[in-house]
């Protein structure tokens, strides 16, 4: 195995306001706390250390504890969680929704990144020990999207009743399917590994938050990461104050959409939030049911019920059940950061962009904003593919071309004729240029129809250069299909392979190997794409 690196600005991946925030731009500064540096998680760390409530940290302890008792928890691990009982220990967190089989690869790249980095961390400030976190996002009650991975292309589906916090659902019914997955291992030492894995997580009587974290803790638990199931009563009770004001005040709403005006007006007018409050930024968890809680002119209703409460009820409900309140995209995060002692955040492009709304609401409630880490992004080539790309005279950065792009490139590549009409415009420009000359001296009345002669003429030109490509195209169809099922191996209809792919197809080869390159060549802090060939 070996690792290449592409600037992220190069892979067209990244948004502009990600790239913009991680590069430092002045007119983003403030709707964070700071770029992803070693200089500003130092003055994170000191400002966490000093504002994170001791009783919480007491109940986090002891919650964890609680939720290893049934797992082999690794000697690293039990390290870890001892040393968040010191007011020194800190915190490097991701968290995602619980995917099958971790979903997409993207989701072990996210857990790297924040190893990584509490490593990084470990080793330059001595004052502190940083702990790598994994928030299992086991509230959620999207089931289609946690439901199937796909392993060497081929799709694996989960069909199952479910309703509710998906942490809940019973793992029984997956054995028809685990058994197909099965079948496609094939033989060998790591694919039995991958095997025993699954069998001691997956087809164990449990449910998905268990099955996860057991499935985690045996790929990464060597390395201390220690996996939250937050969804539970104690730590809710510290966030009961914060369900009220929801409810009551709508801070979440006010403030968002405060920030997400104040981003338009100092950064860009085009911009789009990734997501918008709600009035209630809530949903009420009961068996077999997450429902959104939606504020009416009678009180408080439970969508999907007659239910109805009026302000007080609500409150009385919250002191009472403060388990039964699930907070939504956006008010996840005040959970997760008023529970952890955590100095930094891994997310993806996309996570990164509405984590960027929730600034001055994390001010309003006199909690610290984290600083924002975009996780390492990579691409596997197995070397057959490279041998592809490098056959067809290509480099491996031009699979990041828009597949038509690419196309396009390599048809004038290997085309025997010149498919580029510039020099054409060039001598048509010459020519307009000395007639707009002469209309001047003559008379300019005929300024408007020179102009119009000239856009026609140089829309003919076009039409006719993209008529001459679309026919060397079908002439050169051999390496347009070659090129297409190259490219398709790398960005499956078009989306990047860590967006679909599982582990899977890499691990059931290379097993533990593989999670111990990711580590050695994926720099958390670094703003490139990292290309690994297998």
């Amino acid at each position: 195995m070996k690792a290449e690196y592409l600037p992220l600005s190069d892979t067209g991946f990244v948004s502009r306001m990600v790239l913009d925030y991680i590069e430092g731009n002045k007119k983003l500064e403030a709707f964070h706390n700071g770029i992803p540096s070693f200089e500003n998680l130092n003055s994170q760390a000191l400002q966490k250390k000093a504002t994170y409530n001791s009783n919480i940290r007491k109940t986090l302890c002891n919650v964890l504890a609680e939720q290893y008792k049934e797992i082999d928890c690794t000697s690293k691990v039990a390290e870890h969680i001892k040393l968040l009982k010191k007011q020194t220990t800190l915190t490097v967190t991701t968290g995602h929704q619980l995917c099958l089989m971790t979903g997409p690869l993207y989701f072990i790249y996210k857990i790297i990144s924040t190893i990584k980095l509490s490593q990084q961390l470990n080793r330059k400030f001595s004052d502190f020990d940083f702990v790598p976190v994994f928030w299992m996002a086991s509230e959620d009650h999207d089931f289609e999207e946690i439901s199937s991975f796909v392993f060497r292309g081929k799709k694996f589906q989960w069909n199952t009743k479910s309703g509710g916090a998906i942490g809940k659902i019973h793992t029984r019914s997956l054995a028809p399917l685990l058994d197909l997955f099965d079948k496609e291992l094939g033989v060998g030492m790591d694919a039995d590994v991958l095997r025993k894995i699954i069998e001691q997580s997956y087809l164990s009587e449990t449910n998905l938050s268990d099955a996860t974290r057991t499935f985690i803790n045996h790929l990464f638990g060597h390395y201390g990461l220690i996996i939250l199931d937050a969804n539970n009563r104690e730590l809710k009770k510290y966030f009961s104050r914060f369900i009220k004001k929801d409810l009551i005040e709508h801070d979440c709403k006010n403030e968002v959409l405060s920030q997400i005006d104040l981003i338009k007006k100092n950064y860009s007018t085009n911009f789009k939030p990734q997501v918008n409050p709600r009035e209630v930024n809530l949903f009420f968890l009961e068996e077999g049911k997450r429902s959104r809680i939606l504020k009416t002119v009678d009180g408080y209703h439970i969508e999907g019920s007659n239910e109805i409460f009026s302000i007080e009820q609500i409150v009385d409900k919250v002191d009472k059940f403060p388990e039964k309140f699930s907070p939504n995209v956006l008010l996840r995060p005040l959970f997760q950061e008023l529970i952890l002692p955590n100095v930094a955040y891994f997310g993806g492009p996309g996570e990164l962009a509405y984590w960027l709304e929730l600034k001055s609401f994390f001010d309003s409630q006199k909690l610290l904003f984290p600083i924002l880490c975009l996780r390492n992004m990579a691409i596997i080539i197995p070397k057959k593919t490279a041998k592809k790309i490098r056959n067809l005279k290509l480099e491996i950065s031009d699979m990041f071309l828009k597949r038509n792009d690419l196309i396009n490139k390599k048809v004038r590549q290997v085309s025997n004729i010149d498919l580029d009409l510039y020099h054409l415009k060039k001598t048509l420009e010459n020519q307009f240029e000395k007639l707009e000359a002469l209309i001047k001296e003559t008379d300019v009345s005929f300024e408007g129809t020179v102009k119009a002669q000239k856009s026609k003429q140089f829309k003919g030109i076009d039409h006719l250069e993209k008529r001459l490509l679309k026919a060397q195209r079908k002439k050169l169809k051999d390496h347009v299909q070659r090129l297409v099922l190259v490219h398709e191996e790398l960005f499956p209809g078009g989306i990047p392979q860590e967006r679909i792919e599982n582990f899977s197809f890499v691990y059931v080869d290379k097993g533990q190997d593989f999670i111990s390159f990711l580590m050695e060549t994926m720099d958390p802090l670094s703003k490139e794409f990292t290309l690994i060939e297998i």
